[in-house]
């Protein structure tokens, strides 16, 4: 056996993992509820980007991976927006929950009062004093 450490990691290598592991999980789970990514986002009328956000369906979860509103936009109601078009997009699809994570710096409470509630908060991270929240809600 030969131990290979990097610290870049190409598109092949990731592939070849990620085909194992999901031969491994295929004989636990349903995999054809795992896939599509789920995008919203919103531009101005010269195609600037004001905000976004991208996802994945696992299973009955839509997983939100990235929320992002610029500092122009923050304030207008289109976070919420992009918000509730991906879970209606989820829905669509099957999702029954969603799962999102973020930083004590962050959007704790922009979550909250859309509706997800704490599960758990992990101290320390990413750095000393800080904290990442992992926040869900029924959709």
């Amino acid at each position: 056996m030969h131990l290979n450490i990097t610290d870049k990691v190409t598109p092949e290598e990731k592939e070849e993992l990620l085909t194992g592991l999901r031969a491994y999980n295929g004989q636990f789970l349903d995999l054809s509820n795992f896939s599509g990514d789920i995008g919203v986002y919103a531009r101005d009328e010269n195609g600037v980007m004001l905000g976004g956000l991208i996802g994945v369906r696992k299973g009955d979860w839509l997983n939100i991976d990235f929320l992002w509103v610029s500092e122009d936009a923050r304030g207008s109601g289109l976070g919420r927006q992009l918000i509730q078009s991906a879970e209606d997009e989820a829905r669509r699809k099957g999702c029954k929950h969603a799962l999102v994570d973020t930083a004590s710096f962050q959007a704790r409470p922009f979550y909250e009062k859309l509706g997800f509630r704490l599960q758990m908060s992990l101290q320390d991270y990413p750095y000393r004093g800080m904290q990442r929240h992992y926040l869900s809600k029924s959709l």
